[in-house]
């Protein structure tokens, strides 16, 4: 027997099934992540069909039963399309690579309320243009590191222990963070991490301002991250929507 669930959820990717139908990839408020079948979507009658798009923010009904590994949706309706970020090529890049991580790295059906108000904030943020695109995605990537138990640790040194100067040049392991200057000089294979870079970081963590930071250094710290990433979790491959929304 199958419960009925309302929930909103995130569209992360869509495919085709079949003749008329479409399967989805969604990030709902009540069980996280899951797969689910519009049956007839791509039918000219079928309202739910037209509106459930990746990006798009739903609130739906879908046909819950744990022993099926793709749930039946039944209704959809509309909260958000995010219209400023589909017309601006930075904000479609940032936004997809969000969605894209949300995706490949969460667990089906574990929900995380925090997380899911953490993507639905985010995308908001990037489609009123809050801060440059680039930037708020280096916000919700330090975030969601942290949900997913990879938090990176900016007061201690990860070798010592001793407190970071930021003011100094520092070092990154890729397997336990960020190092101070002496370790990163008496240690081999870490990462130069300049003082301008670390501060950006220190921003982009404690919420502060980031107007004096150019977008290059940005990409550094997002390469930096996703480099992390690649280190923890095997099966990453790295992001693919920065190479199709160029």
């Amino acid at each position: 027997m199958s419960d009925i669930i309302k929930t909103e959820a995130v569209v992360l990717s869509k495919l085709n099934y079949g003749d008329t139908s479409s399967i989805v990839t969604l990030y709902t408020e009540s069980d996280g992540k899951l797969s689910a079948i519009i049956k007839g979507g791509r039918g000219p009658k079928s309202k739910s069909g037209k509106i459930i798009d990746p990006l798009n923010h739903l609130q739906i009904i879908f046909y819950k039963k744990n022993t099926r590994d793709v749930q039946i949706l039944s209704d959809a309706n509309l909260i958000s399309h995010f219209v400023n970020i589909k017309e601006d090529l930075d904000s479609t890049r940032y936004s997809f690579a969000i969605i894209e991580l949300v995706k490949n790295l969460t667990v089906e059906h574990e929900a995380n309320a925090k997380l899911f108000k953490g993507l639905i904030k985010i995308l908001n943020m990037i489609n009123d243009k809050k801060e440059s695109s680039a930037f708020l995605y280096g916000r919700f990537l330090l975030f969601f590191l942290s949900e997913l138990g990879y938090e990176l640790s900016i007061d201690k040194c990860s070798i010592c222990g001793n407190d970071v100067v930021a003011k100094k040049t520092l070092g990154f392991d890729y397997n336990t963070g960020f190092v101070c200057s002496d370790c990163f000089e008496s240690h081999s294979g870490l990462e130069n991490v300049s003082a301008e870079l670390f501060e950006l970081i220190f921003c982009l963590k404690t919420n502060r301002l980031t107007e004096k930071f150019s977008v290059d250094l940005m990409d550094r710290f997002n390469l930096l991250l996703e480099r992390y990433l690649k280190f923890h979790v095997s099966d990453f491959k790295g992001i693919q929507s920065f190479q199709i929304y160029r």
